[in-house]
């Protein structure tokens, strides 16, 4: 009787789960060398940082999404759906929770996965901090499903105020979260009322939207360097969004928020995009080691501090540098750990050293749409960074988006998107309008 291939289960195909999946298809499963298993709550996978889009109609989630079962097929590994809820590391399998459709009707029942290696790459959620109300009445921008959510109310209300014959009725939106997808989203909302008149919805323009954008702290986004910060508020403010800093939103009412200064914002659709955390349910567990946001600590390897047959990758990791700051929850920073657990993977099969995860910091890029890019790349040969933005901080912030995509799909698919995607762009609506 042969020995059966170490089992390699993944959970969370976001960017570095899918890659890392991919990379580990290739180098393992094609030999079947290991079995490669990717589970995901979710049919199909957006890269996060372009959910502001999906949310806005500017790109469609349906046409520009990676579906895990047919790359899967592809690359040499298996997908399952599924959400986790559960771990049992003493005997090495994980629960998965009952399969529901959307009548309520169950299509699988609770299953259990077991596992030889386990990364966890599940991602994070918005922390509303548990302030009042805000579960009730406002949306969130974490999963694909909530930003067509949010889409479709926009497009709603779009609708409703094209058909509305005062021209003095606005539609308002108020965003709590100055930091990337809050600046990023408030941008994104006027580009895309500037193009309804492209589509017979030329009585909801730009100047009946109206925007505040809601930052505790003293500035827009806070983890990026103060001159980014100041050349995006401007940026928002030339187009019209009203930046309110140092203003705490106690709680959420239907039609607005209420500040620490009993202060009323009034909105027709209200967003929460401040701060985040891993989901709840990883403190249920029991299991590992945690900070304040829920992320699991780490070695240096990327190993859970508790069981180093567990690995833990993306904004669910808390990696202590020796500076003793975490590592941000970025797309480029699961993109590096997929990198780390992936030779990591490799050298435990072979029983070979492993490799210290080292995180560099290549900057910072906000999208403000099509009016502006601000950001700042680190040099490479100093550790000091350098301001740049409009076409060239455009054309890297797009570059990122390649590398995920080549990362996932190789070189040449990648360039076969880009050509689709010109041609698309001529025979398909600019913005999704269902």
């Amino acid at each position: 009787m042969t020995n059966q291939p170490p089992k390699i289960v993944i959970v969370g195909g976001g960017a570095g789960g899918l890659e890392l999946a991919t990379q580990l298809g290739h180098k393992l499963g094609k030999k079947r060398q290991a079995d490669i298993l990717l589970i995901d709550k979710n049919r199909s996978h957006i890269w996060k940082p372009l959910l502001h889009e999906v949310a806005t109609g500017s790109i469609d989630a349906d046409l520009d999404g990676v579906v895990y079962s047919a790359h899967a097929a592809k690359h040499h590994y298996n997908f399952q759906l599924g959400s986790f809820c559960h771990l049992d590391s003493t005997n090495k399998t994980i629960t998965l929770s009952e399969l529901k459709d959307e009548l309520g009707h169950r299509i699988l029942p609770q299953r259990h996965v077991s596992y030889d290696y386990l990364v966890l790459a599940i991602g994070s959620v918005s922390n509303d901090f548990n302030t009042p109300g805000v579960k009730d009445h406002c949306f969130y921008l974490d999963s694909n499903q909530q930003a067509e959510r949010f889409q479709h109310a926009l497009l709603d209300n779009f609708t409703r105020l094209h058909q509305d014959d005062d021209p003095q009725q606005a539609l308002t939106i108020a965003i709590v979260g100055g930091g990337a997808t809050g600046v990023e989203l408030s941008a994104e909302l006027y580009h895309v009322s500037d193009m309804l008149k492209m589509y017979g919805l030329d009585k909801m323009t730009a100047k009946r939207l109206h925007i505040d954008l809601i930052e505790a702290g003293p500035r827009i986004l806070p983890a990026l360097p103060e001159r980014i910060a100041n050349s995006a508020k401007r940026e928002l403010v030339k187009l019209g969004v009203t930046v309110r800093e140092s203003t705490q939103v106690k709680e959420a009412t239907e039609n607005s928020f209420i500040t620490n200064n009993d202060a009323i914002i009034k909105a027709d659709i209200m967003v929460w995009a401040a701060g985040v955390k891993a989901p709840d349910f990883i403190k249920d567990i029991g299991i590992f080691e945690l900070t304040r946001n829920n992320q699991i600590k780490v070695n240096q390897y990327l190993q859970s501090s508790v069981d180093e047959t567990i690995f833990v990758i993306g904004d669910c990791c808390a990696f202590t540098q020796d500076d003793g700051s975490q590592v941000p929850p970025r797309a480029q920073s699961a993109h590096q750990m997929a990198q780390c657990v992936e030779k990591n993977l490799l050298a435990t099969l072979k029983n070979n050293p492993l490799s210290v995860f080292t995180y560099s910091d290549h900057g910072s890029l906000v999208n403000l749409s099509r009016y502006s890019t601000v950001g700042s790349l680190m040099g490479n040969l100093t550790s000091n960074s350098f301001f740049i933005e409009g076409k060239i901080a455009r054309f890297m912030y797009i570059s990122l988006y390649r590398m995920h995509q080549r990362a996932i799909h190789g070189s040449a698919k990648t360039f076969a998107l880009w050509i689709s995607e010109k041609v698309l762009r001529v025979v398909r609506p600019k913005m999704k309008l269902h």
